[in-house]
């Protein structure tokens, strides 16, 4: 039986309450804490929002590669798979990510064909997805997972309409870019309009004179300064002030959202189908995730068995394992909600675990990397940063969220 088959819905929740609450008492910062980690146990993220392209290079997978990931929605972890990695270790602390992935795992490997994954997961938005997952995936997964999508939501609809209903509108972040589309209707634009764009001029030339104002507009000042207003993006409230980095919210936002409608061709990035149309296109060649192309699928649903996920404390699992059997370590934006402890506890076991040229990636709020300061010289010597190849992976990562990407090596 899988480690985390049997939690509770207490242990569920303590594992998040433990990550991103770290301030005792009842004050302000507190509650904040408190209620994001209320918010964080359900389903945050449809779809993971790192480039999996650009961790990809950055990883430089091998054959022989064990890559321990953050799940999150679990793309990721099984574009990875693309890569030929020998195994892959998923894990999350918020148990609808655990089941969101093992949804996926058993889809791909028990669904008929490609049509059929892809109607699942890239439209997620057909009654027949329902047909389908009595027929071909329930019976496959294990007893928490299938009790949990057949189990009903505040509505009192079984979890597993959401893909009969457009699955990524879904969650603390379709819920986000719900809200943010109204708020610029409210302000007279359509976000899907700029996807009629037929260049990065044109795509840039909508972005400066219909959405670039709105980040001035009073009420989207004031919304965007409420840290429980980015609840939404999956931003705790220690995470809030580092994507601020001195400047107000509204301007963060406002670059953030510039590199994403400006610096990329939008039939090749679908981060930016998700933001604006709140969903994949349906286009034949449609910009999708490398484990949603069908040149993959073959080959991923025969290598699926690589693939583990697992409810855990990414400290916590990996000081169970052996030293030096891990390859790649891909920690999403983790240690930006970490205390110091947290860190160099984590980072501990990292070291420990590491095999020799070991690569560690992963993203800030902000754009410069958090390791120098915090963690613990003696760890910190043992890796050598790669500043250059940061850069050019910040600079590549389509989804355009986070302020910097950063990747470790172990020295020899």
């Amino acid at each position: 039986m899988d480690q985390d088959i049997a939690l509770g819905n207490g242990k569920r929740g303590q594992l998040v309450a433990q990550a991103a609450v770290s301030t005792k008492g009842f004050g302000g910062a507190a509650l904040l804490e408190r209620a994001f980690a209320f918010a964080f146990r359900g389903l945050v993220y449809p779809q993971i929002w790192e480039d999996p392209e650009a961790d990809m290079a950055g990883l430089d997978i091998r054959p022989t590669d064990h890559i321990v990931t953050i799940a999150s929605g679990g793309c990721n972890a099984l574009s990875y798979l693309t890569a030929d990695a020998a195994r892959i270790t998923a894990l999350d602390l918020n148990h609808t990510h655990v089941a969101l992935g093992r949804l996926k795992h058993a889809a791909m490997t028990h669904l008929p064909d490609y049509a059929h994954f892809r109607r699942f997961f890239a439209d997620a938005d057909q009654p027949a997805n329902r047909e389908a997952y009595f027929a071909h995936i329930a019976p496959h997964l294990d007893a928490d997972t299938r009790r949990y999508w057949e189990s009903r939501d505040g509505l009192g609809r079984k979890r597993i309409h959401i893909f009969a209903k457009g699955a990524y509108r879904h969650g603390l972040l379709g819920t986000f870019i719900g809200l943010a589309h109204v708020m610029a209707r409210l302000h007279g634009e359509n976000p899907r309009d700029i996807l009629a764009a037929r260049n990065r001029a044109e795509q840039r030339a909508h972005f400066e004179h219909r959405f670039a104002p709105i980040f001035d507009k009073p009420l989207i000042r004031w919304m965007t300064s409420q840290p429980a207003s980015l609840f939404g993006l999956g931003i705790p409230p220690a995470q809030y002030d580092k994507l601020a980095g001195g400047n107000s919210m509204a301007q963060v936002l406002r670059q953030r959202l510039a590199k994403l409608s400006c610096d990329f061709d939008f039939n090749e990035n679908y981060f930016a189908w998700q933001a604006f149309s709140r969903g994949y296109s349906k286009a034949p060649d449609a910009s999708l995730p490398p484990y949603l192309q069908e040149r993959h699928f073959a080959v991923l649903r025969a290598r699926l068995p690589r693939l583990s996920t697992y409810q855990a404390n990414m400290t916590d699992w990996l000081a169970a394992q052996e030293a030096q059997s891990v390859d790649k370590f891909v920690l999403l934006d983790a240690q930006d909600w970490m205390t110091d402890e947290q860190l160099n506890a984590l980072w501990s076991q990292i070291c420990r675990t590491a095999r020799p040229e070991a690569r560690v990636l992963f993203r800030t709020a902000d754009e410069p990397s958090l390791l120098p300061g915090r963690l613990a010289p003696s760890l910190l010597a043992l890796w050598d940063y790669r500043e250059d190849e940061s850069h050019e992976l910040t600079a590549r990562d389509r989804s355009s969220i986070y302020g910097g990407v950063h990747l470790y090596v172990r020295r020899g």
